[in-house]
């Protein structure tokens, strides 16, 4: 059960859905129950959601649990965790996005890595450093691409987008890389239908057409359904 909200809270998060991912992560986050590592994730997850949420309280608590697990560790992992969502609730977080970088550079866990240069990224254009922004954003786009995380890659792509960059396809880029109902959802978007509709036709929920739509955007190498339709 603690698993599962874990898990739903990392797709909340990558959709950009806040609310759910904190009220996904909240019950491992706060059980007093030694979970293992998904007390760990479970309150990353609660800390990015709060802090999008601008509930600063709340993610310093969750922080301050987080850290006395990653300290008694210490590993780079651990301590990169940390500062990564450090990072998140200080003002001043640019040396924190840096060290959660490096630190987590030398683990082989590659996605809490990529996450963290998505999130230096949205903090650099946040800044008007365009430039600086786009280099972790390409790296974390290329990184999530490669892992097959296709809403967090989409994510990325986003971000670059506003920055002025056009996001280069990634392989092929074609309708081939697309599974059967991928390729039928396309279809249907191209004819018009809502995401509603084209659940209700396909006797599936909005949900699993957002996600379908989420991976093809990541294979076409486009950001919207405005794309999708040329």
């Amino acid at each position: 059960m603690a698993a599962g909200g874990w898990a739903l809270a990392v797709l909340h998060n990558s959709l950009g859905r806040p609310d759910e991912a904190l009220a996904a992560a909240l019950p491992a986050a706060e059980s007093d129950a030694d979970l293992g590592v998904v007390t760990w994730c479970s309150l990353v997850e609660l800390i990015i959601a709060a802090a999008r949420l601008g509930r600063l309280d709340l993610a310093g608590r969750a922080l301050a649990r987080l850290r006395a697990m990653t300290q008694a560790a210490g590993t780079d992992w651990a301590l990169g965790l940390e500062s990564h969502c450090q990072a998140l609730v200080d003002t001043d977080a640019e040396p924190h996005f840096r060290a959660a970088v490096e630190r987590l550079a030398g683990t082989p866990i590659r996605g809490e890595l990529a996450r963290t240069r998505l999130h230096y990224g949205e903090w650099l254009r946040r800044q008007n450093r365009r430039t600086d922004a786009r280099r972790q954003l390409r790296a974390a786009y290329e990184m999530f691409g490669e892992m097959g995380m296709t809403a967090f890659a989409v994510r990325a792509a986003r971000e670059l987008g506003t920055t002025g960059e056009t996001v280069r396809k990634r392989g092929d880029g074609n309708a081939a890389d697309l599974t059967p109902q991928e390729a039928q959802i396309v279809r249907l978007v191209r004819a018009g239908l809502s995401n509603v509709e084209i659940a209700t036709r396909l006797f599936i929920s909005p949900r699993t057409v957002e996600w379908h739509l989420s991976k093809t955007f990541a294979k076409l190498g486009i950001t919207s359904r405005r794309q999708l339709r040329r």
